[in-house]
């Protein structure tokens, strides 16, 4: 799977045979006096579930909780959206949140939590991504994973450089990283959809700038091309590629590599999303603590934060006939015994999206430096693909011409508004 959006007859007819052939149901013998069902797909979000479902059972001996698995990716986008349909999804399901959670038809097929009290645990930049209107329909599981820049801090020290806040600090501070000689940017432009980063992690500082771009630009009010704030990221891309601040190999650099320059000292930055951190301490476990994180930085050292690609929902179908059981499990899904068990079967490599989460005390520095970010509101805004559907399936191979010289970033940015008006008209947006 990637971050950046993760048979419709032949999946209806197997769909027992599917849920038959992989569930979880533990432990087998117990006096319970009621079931409920949730469901998941078979991705990285696969033992959350598990862990938080026997956290569940523990604190609550009279219900039985069976977990059901479900495939990844097409597969399992179609499968949960036909269980829907015929009115068979499971008490509790996870599903993306953003654009995807939309296609649901959610005033249709769910049960709107907007006023349950765990709503006030959820860190607010989590609400747009689960709502319609004023009405919120999720919780989150699992941790966001931030969209910013990975740095090499013993660089950092050795220069004497400080974090910057504002794009005006970082093209300083590649500066004198040049002169050192080493990498001011690594671009690892053979796995394409890193060439993203500059754009699609610049989310918060054109949020910041005009709150209402998301909806703006869903709606064709506005142009990437014609709003200085959204055309930046574009710019980046051109500005580092003028300034000679890439690596010579920047064109069949893969992500590895990148990974492998940050973290040996050969370079100093990589724009990159923070799951990266994963690799860099399994790969470089003695180096992995010189690596640090920060947002991607916009024009305003005031209005610095972090863009964020927000972590999957916990739903309930308007089609159970356990609510209130359902809504228990999802209660427990955010509360601290919850995070608990899912620290217990894995590493968080970004923040919770609940106030007041404990985190292992084996976190990595990146993951760290991300929490500074979520920890008062108004430091973090959700990537546009968590508040629009519209993102045009071109953008990485035009971020690679623009990256590369080969286009300008005026060039990219107008054949970028073409693609999106293709997926718009796709997509059967009125506007598009």
């Amino acid at each position: 799977m990637t971050y950046f959006h993760f048979r419709m007859t032949r999946v209806i007819v197997t769909l027992f045979a599917t849920l038959l052939a992989a569930s979880f149901a533990a432990p087998v013998a117990r006096a319970a006096s009621e079931e409920i069902t949730v469901f998941t797909d078979s991705g990285v979000d696969k033992p959350f579930v598990i862990a938080t479902a026997k956290a569940f059972m523990k604190a609550h001996p009279d219900i039985q909780v069976t977990v059901h698995f479900g495939p990844t990716g097409t597969e399992g986008d179609k499968l949960v959206k036909s269980k829907l349909a015929i009115g068979k999804m499971d008490d509790v399901f996870l599903y993306n949140s953003g654009s995807l959670f939309q296609s649901l038809d959610p005033t249709k097929n769910l049960v709107d939590l907007t006023d349950e009290p765990w709503q006030s645990t959820v860190v607010s930049s989590f609400y747009p991504t689960v709502s319609i209107g004023a009405k919120i329909y999720g919780a989150p599981m699992g941790t966001a994973v931030g969209g910013g820049i990975l740095y090499n801090k013993v660089i950092y020290k050795k220069l004497n450089l400080k974090v910057p806040l504002t794009w005006a600090q970082f093209m300083a501070n590649n500066v004198k990283v040049k002169k050192a000689g080493l990498i001011p940017v690594i671009q690892t432009y053979k796995d394409s959809w890193t060439a993203q980063l500059f754009i699609l992690a610049d989310q918060f500082n054109v949020q910041a700038t005009n709150p209402n771009f998301a909806a703006e630009f869903t709606s064709h009010k506005t142009h990437i091309a014609t709003t200085p704030a959204a055309f930046a990221g574009f710019q980046h891309l051109e500005d580092v590629k003028k300034a000679g601040y890439l690596n010579k190999d920047y064109a069949s650099a893969t992500l590895n590599k990148g990974i492998s320059y940050l973290a040996t000292g050969k370079g100093a930055h990589y724009p990159m999303l923070t799951f990266a951190a994963e690799t860099i301490v399994k790969d470089y476990p003695k180096l992995a603590e010189n690596i640090g994180f920060f947002a991607q930085p916009g024009t305003s050292a005031k209005r610095n934060g972090l863009t964020l690609w927000m972590p999957a929902g916990l739903f309930i179908p308007n089609t159970t006939v356990h609510l209130n059981t359902a809504k228990k499990f999802i209660a427990f899904a955010v509360s601290p015994a919850a995070i608990a068990a899912i620290n217990s079967v894995s590493t968080p490599t970004g923040p919770y999206l609940i106030k007041g989460a404990k985190y292992p005390g084996r976190l990595s520095s990146i993951a760290t430096d991300m929490l500074s970010y979520t920890k008062s509101n108004g430091k973090c805004a959700p990537a546009l693909e968590f508040l629009s559907p519209l993102k045009g399936p071109n953008l990485e191979k035009i971020a690679v011409r623009v990256g590369s010289g080969i286009i300008t970033a005026k060039q990219g940015a107008a054949a970028y508004h073409k693609d999106l008006h293709k997926e718009g008209r796709r997509l059967g947006l009125p506007a598009w």
